[in-house]
């Protein structure tokens, strides 16, 4: 259970009055991170506990769904759906409430699918669409929350699903297509899958190279040690139960294996830099926030 107390409600509302918050922005700017994915269920996995984190410490954080997930495989058999992209909307809504961030935005796309799922023939699935569509939809809401911090998807998304590449190629146009603006975003950021980790998902099945699909040590400039936000990760990861069902492949896992996955991704995310427009103070990084203009202690 999320304590209210600690809610980013909670932490705006008490902070509001002075012309200078504890967590070190001016009133009525506070720190937004902007999280872009492609379906319910991507924010868990790769960026669960770093949004739970930055939320605690006051940072408005956003997070853009470009699909509903609508051709996602049901692997919870005990599960009666009618119509699946709806189910995973609330899905994503309650794993939202588990992480202690506001409802996401849609962008009403439709999820493209794998395998003997894909949606070659319907025009509003992801793979079909327009990226440059697609990066109208993503800079319209980064000049309407003015984010300093962007996160989306890695040059590879993740594994190589094509909605995954769709939304990185997308959010990274739109970084830089947003200089322009008053408060241009600062920092734009790639989940990062080390070489080590991606070895370690390859022997739980995903046929990846870990030197294709991974990413060096020294390419990580932000290790975000998420390990007190643990069960809050569990909580989002179990509201999408339409994937995290028993023929889910973390569900076929035998209990030390799934033990060992859980290890991965429950303590730890990792982040690359995909562009700057503040300073680099050092490198690794101290977090998200750290070096951009008038944000400070958040990443402390």
């Amino acid at each position: 259970m999320i304590d209210p107390r600690t809610s980013p409600s909670s932490i705006n509302a008490s902070t509001a009055e002075h012309p200078e918050s504890p967590f070190g922005y001016r009133e009525g700017h506070p720190p937004t991170l902007l999280a872009v994915f492609a379906h319910p269920d991507d924010e868990a996995f790769s960026v669960g506990g770093t949004l739970a984190f930055y939320a605690r410490r006051g940072v408005r954080v956003v997070l853009v769904c470009a699909t509903r997930g609508e051709a996602g495989k049901i692997t919870d058999p005990s599960m009666t759906v009618t119509d699946l992209g709806a189910q995973r909307e609330q899905e994503l809504r309650r794993a939202c409430e588990a992480l202690g961030i506001p409802a996401p935005i849609f962008l009403d796309y439709h999820d493209s699918g794998r395998a003997e799922r894909v949606r070659h023939d319907d025009p509003k699935a992801l793979m079909n669409v327009d990226v440059f569509e697609l990066e109208g939809k993503i800079r319209s809401v980064i000049e309407e929350v003015q984010p300093q911090i962007i996160v989306t998807f890695d040059p590879h998304g993740g594994y190589g699903h094509i909605d995954h590449l769709q939304v990185h190629r997308a959010t990274s146009a739109a970084f830089f297509s947003t200089g322009h603006l008053p408060k241009p975003p600062q920092r734009l950021y790639f989940t990062a899958l080390t070489h080590a980790v991606a070895e370690q998902i390859g022997r739980f099945g995903d046929d990846l190279d870990p030197l294709v699909y991974g990413v060096s040590d020294k390419s990580v400039v932000v290790h975000m040690d998420v390990s007190q936000f643990a069960e809050h990760k569990k909580a989002a990861l179990a509201a999408h139960g339409t994937q995290m069902g028993p023929q889910s492949r973390m569900g076929q896992m035998p209990p030390e294996q799934r033990q060992a996955m859980e290890r991965v991704f429950l303590g730890s995310e990792n982040f690359s830099l995909g562009g700057s427009r503040a300073s680099v103070p050092r490198y690794p990084l101290a977090g998200l926030f750290d070096g951009v203009d008038y944000v400070m202690y958040v990443d402390d």
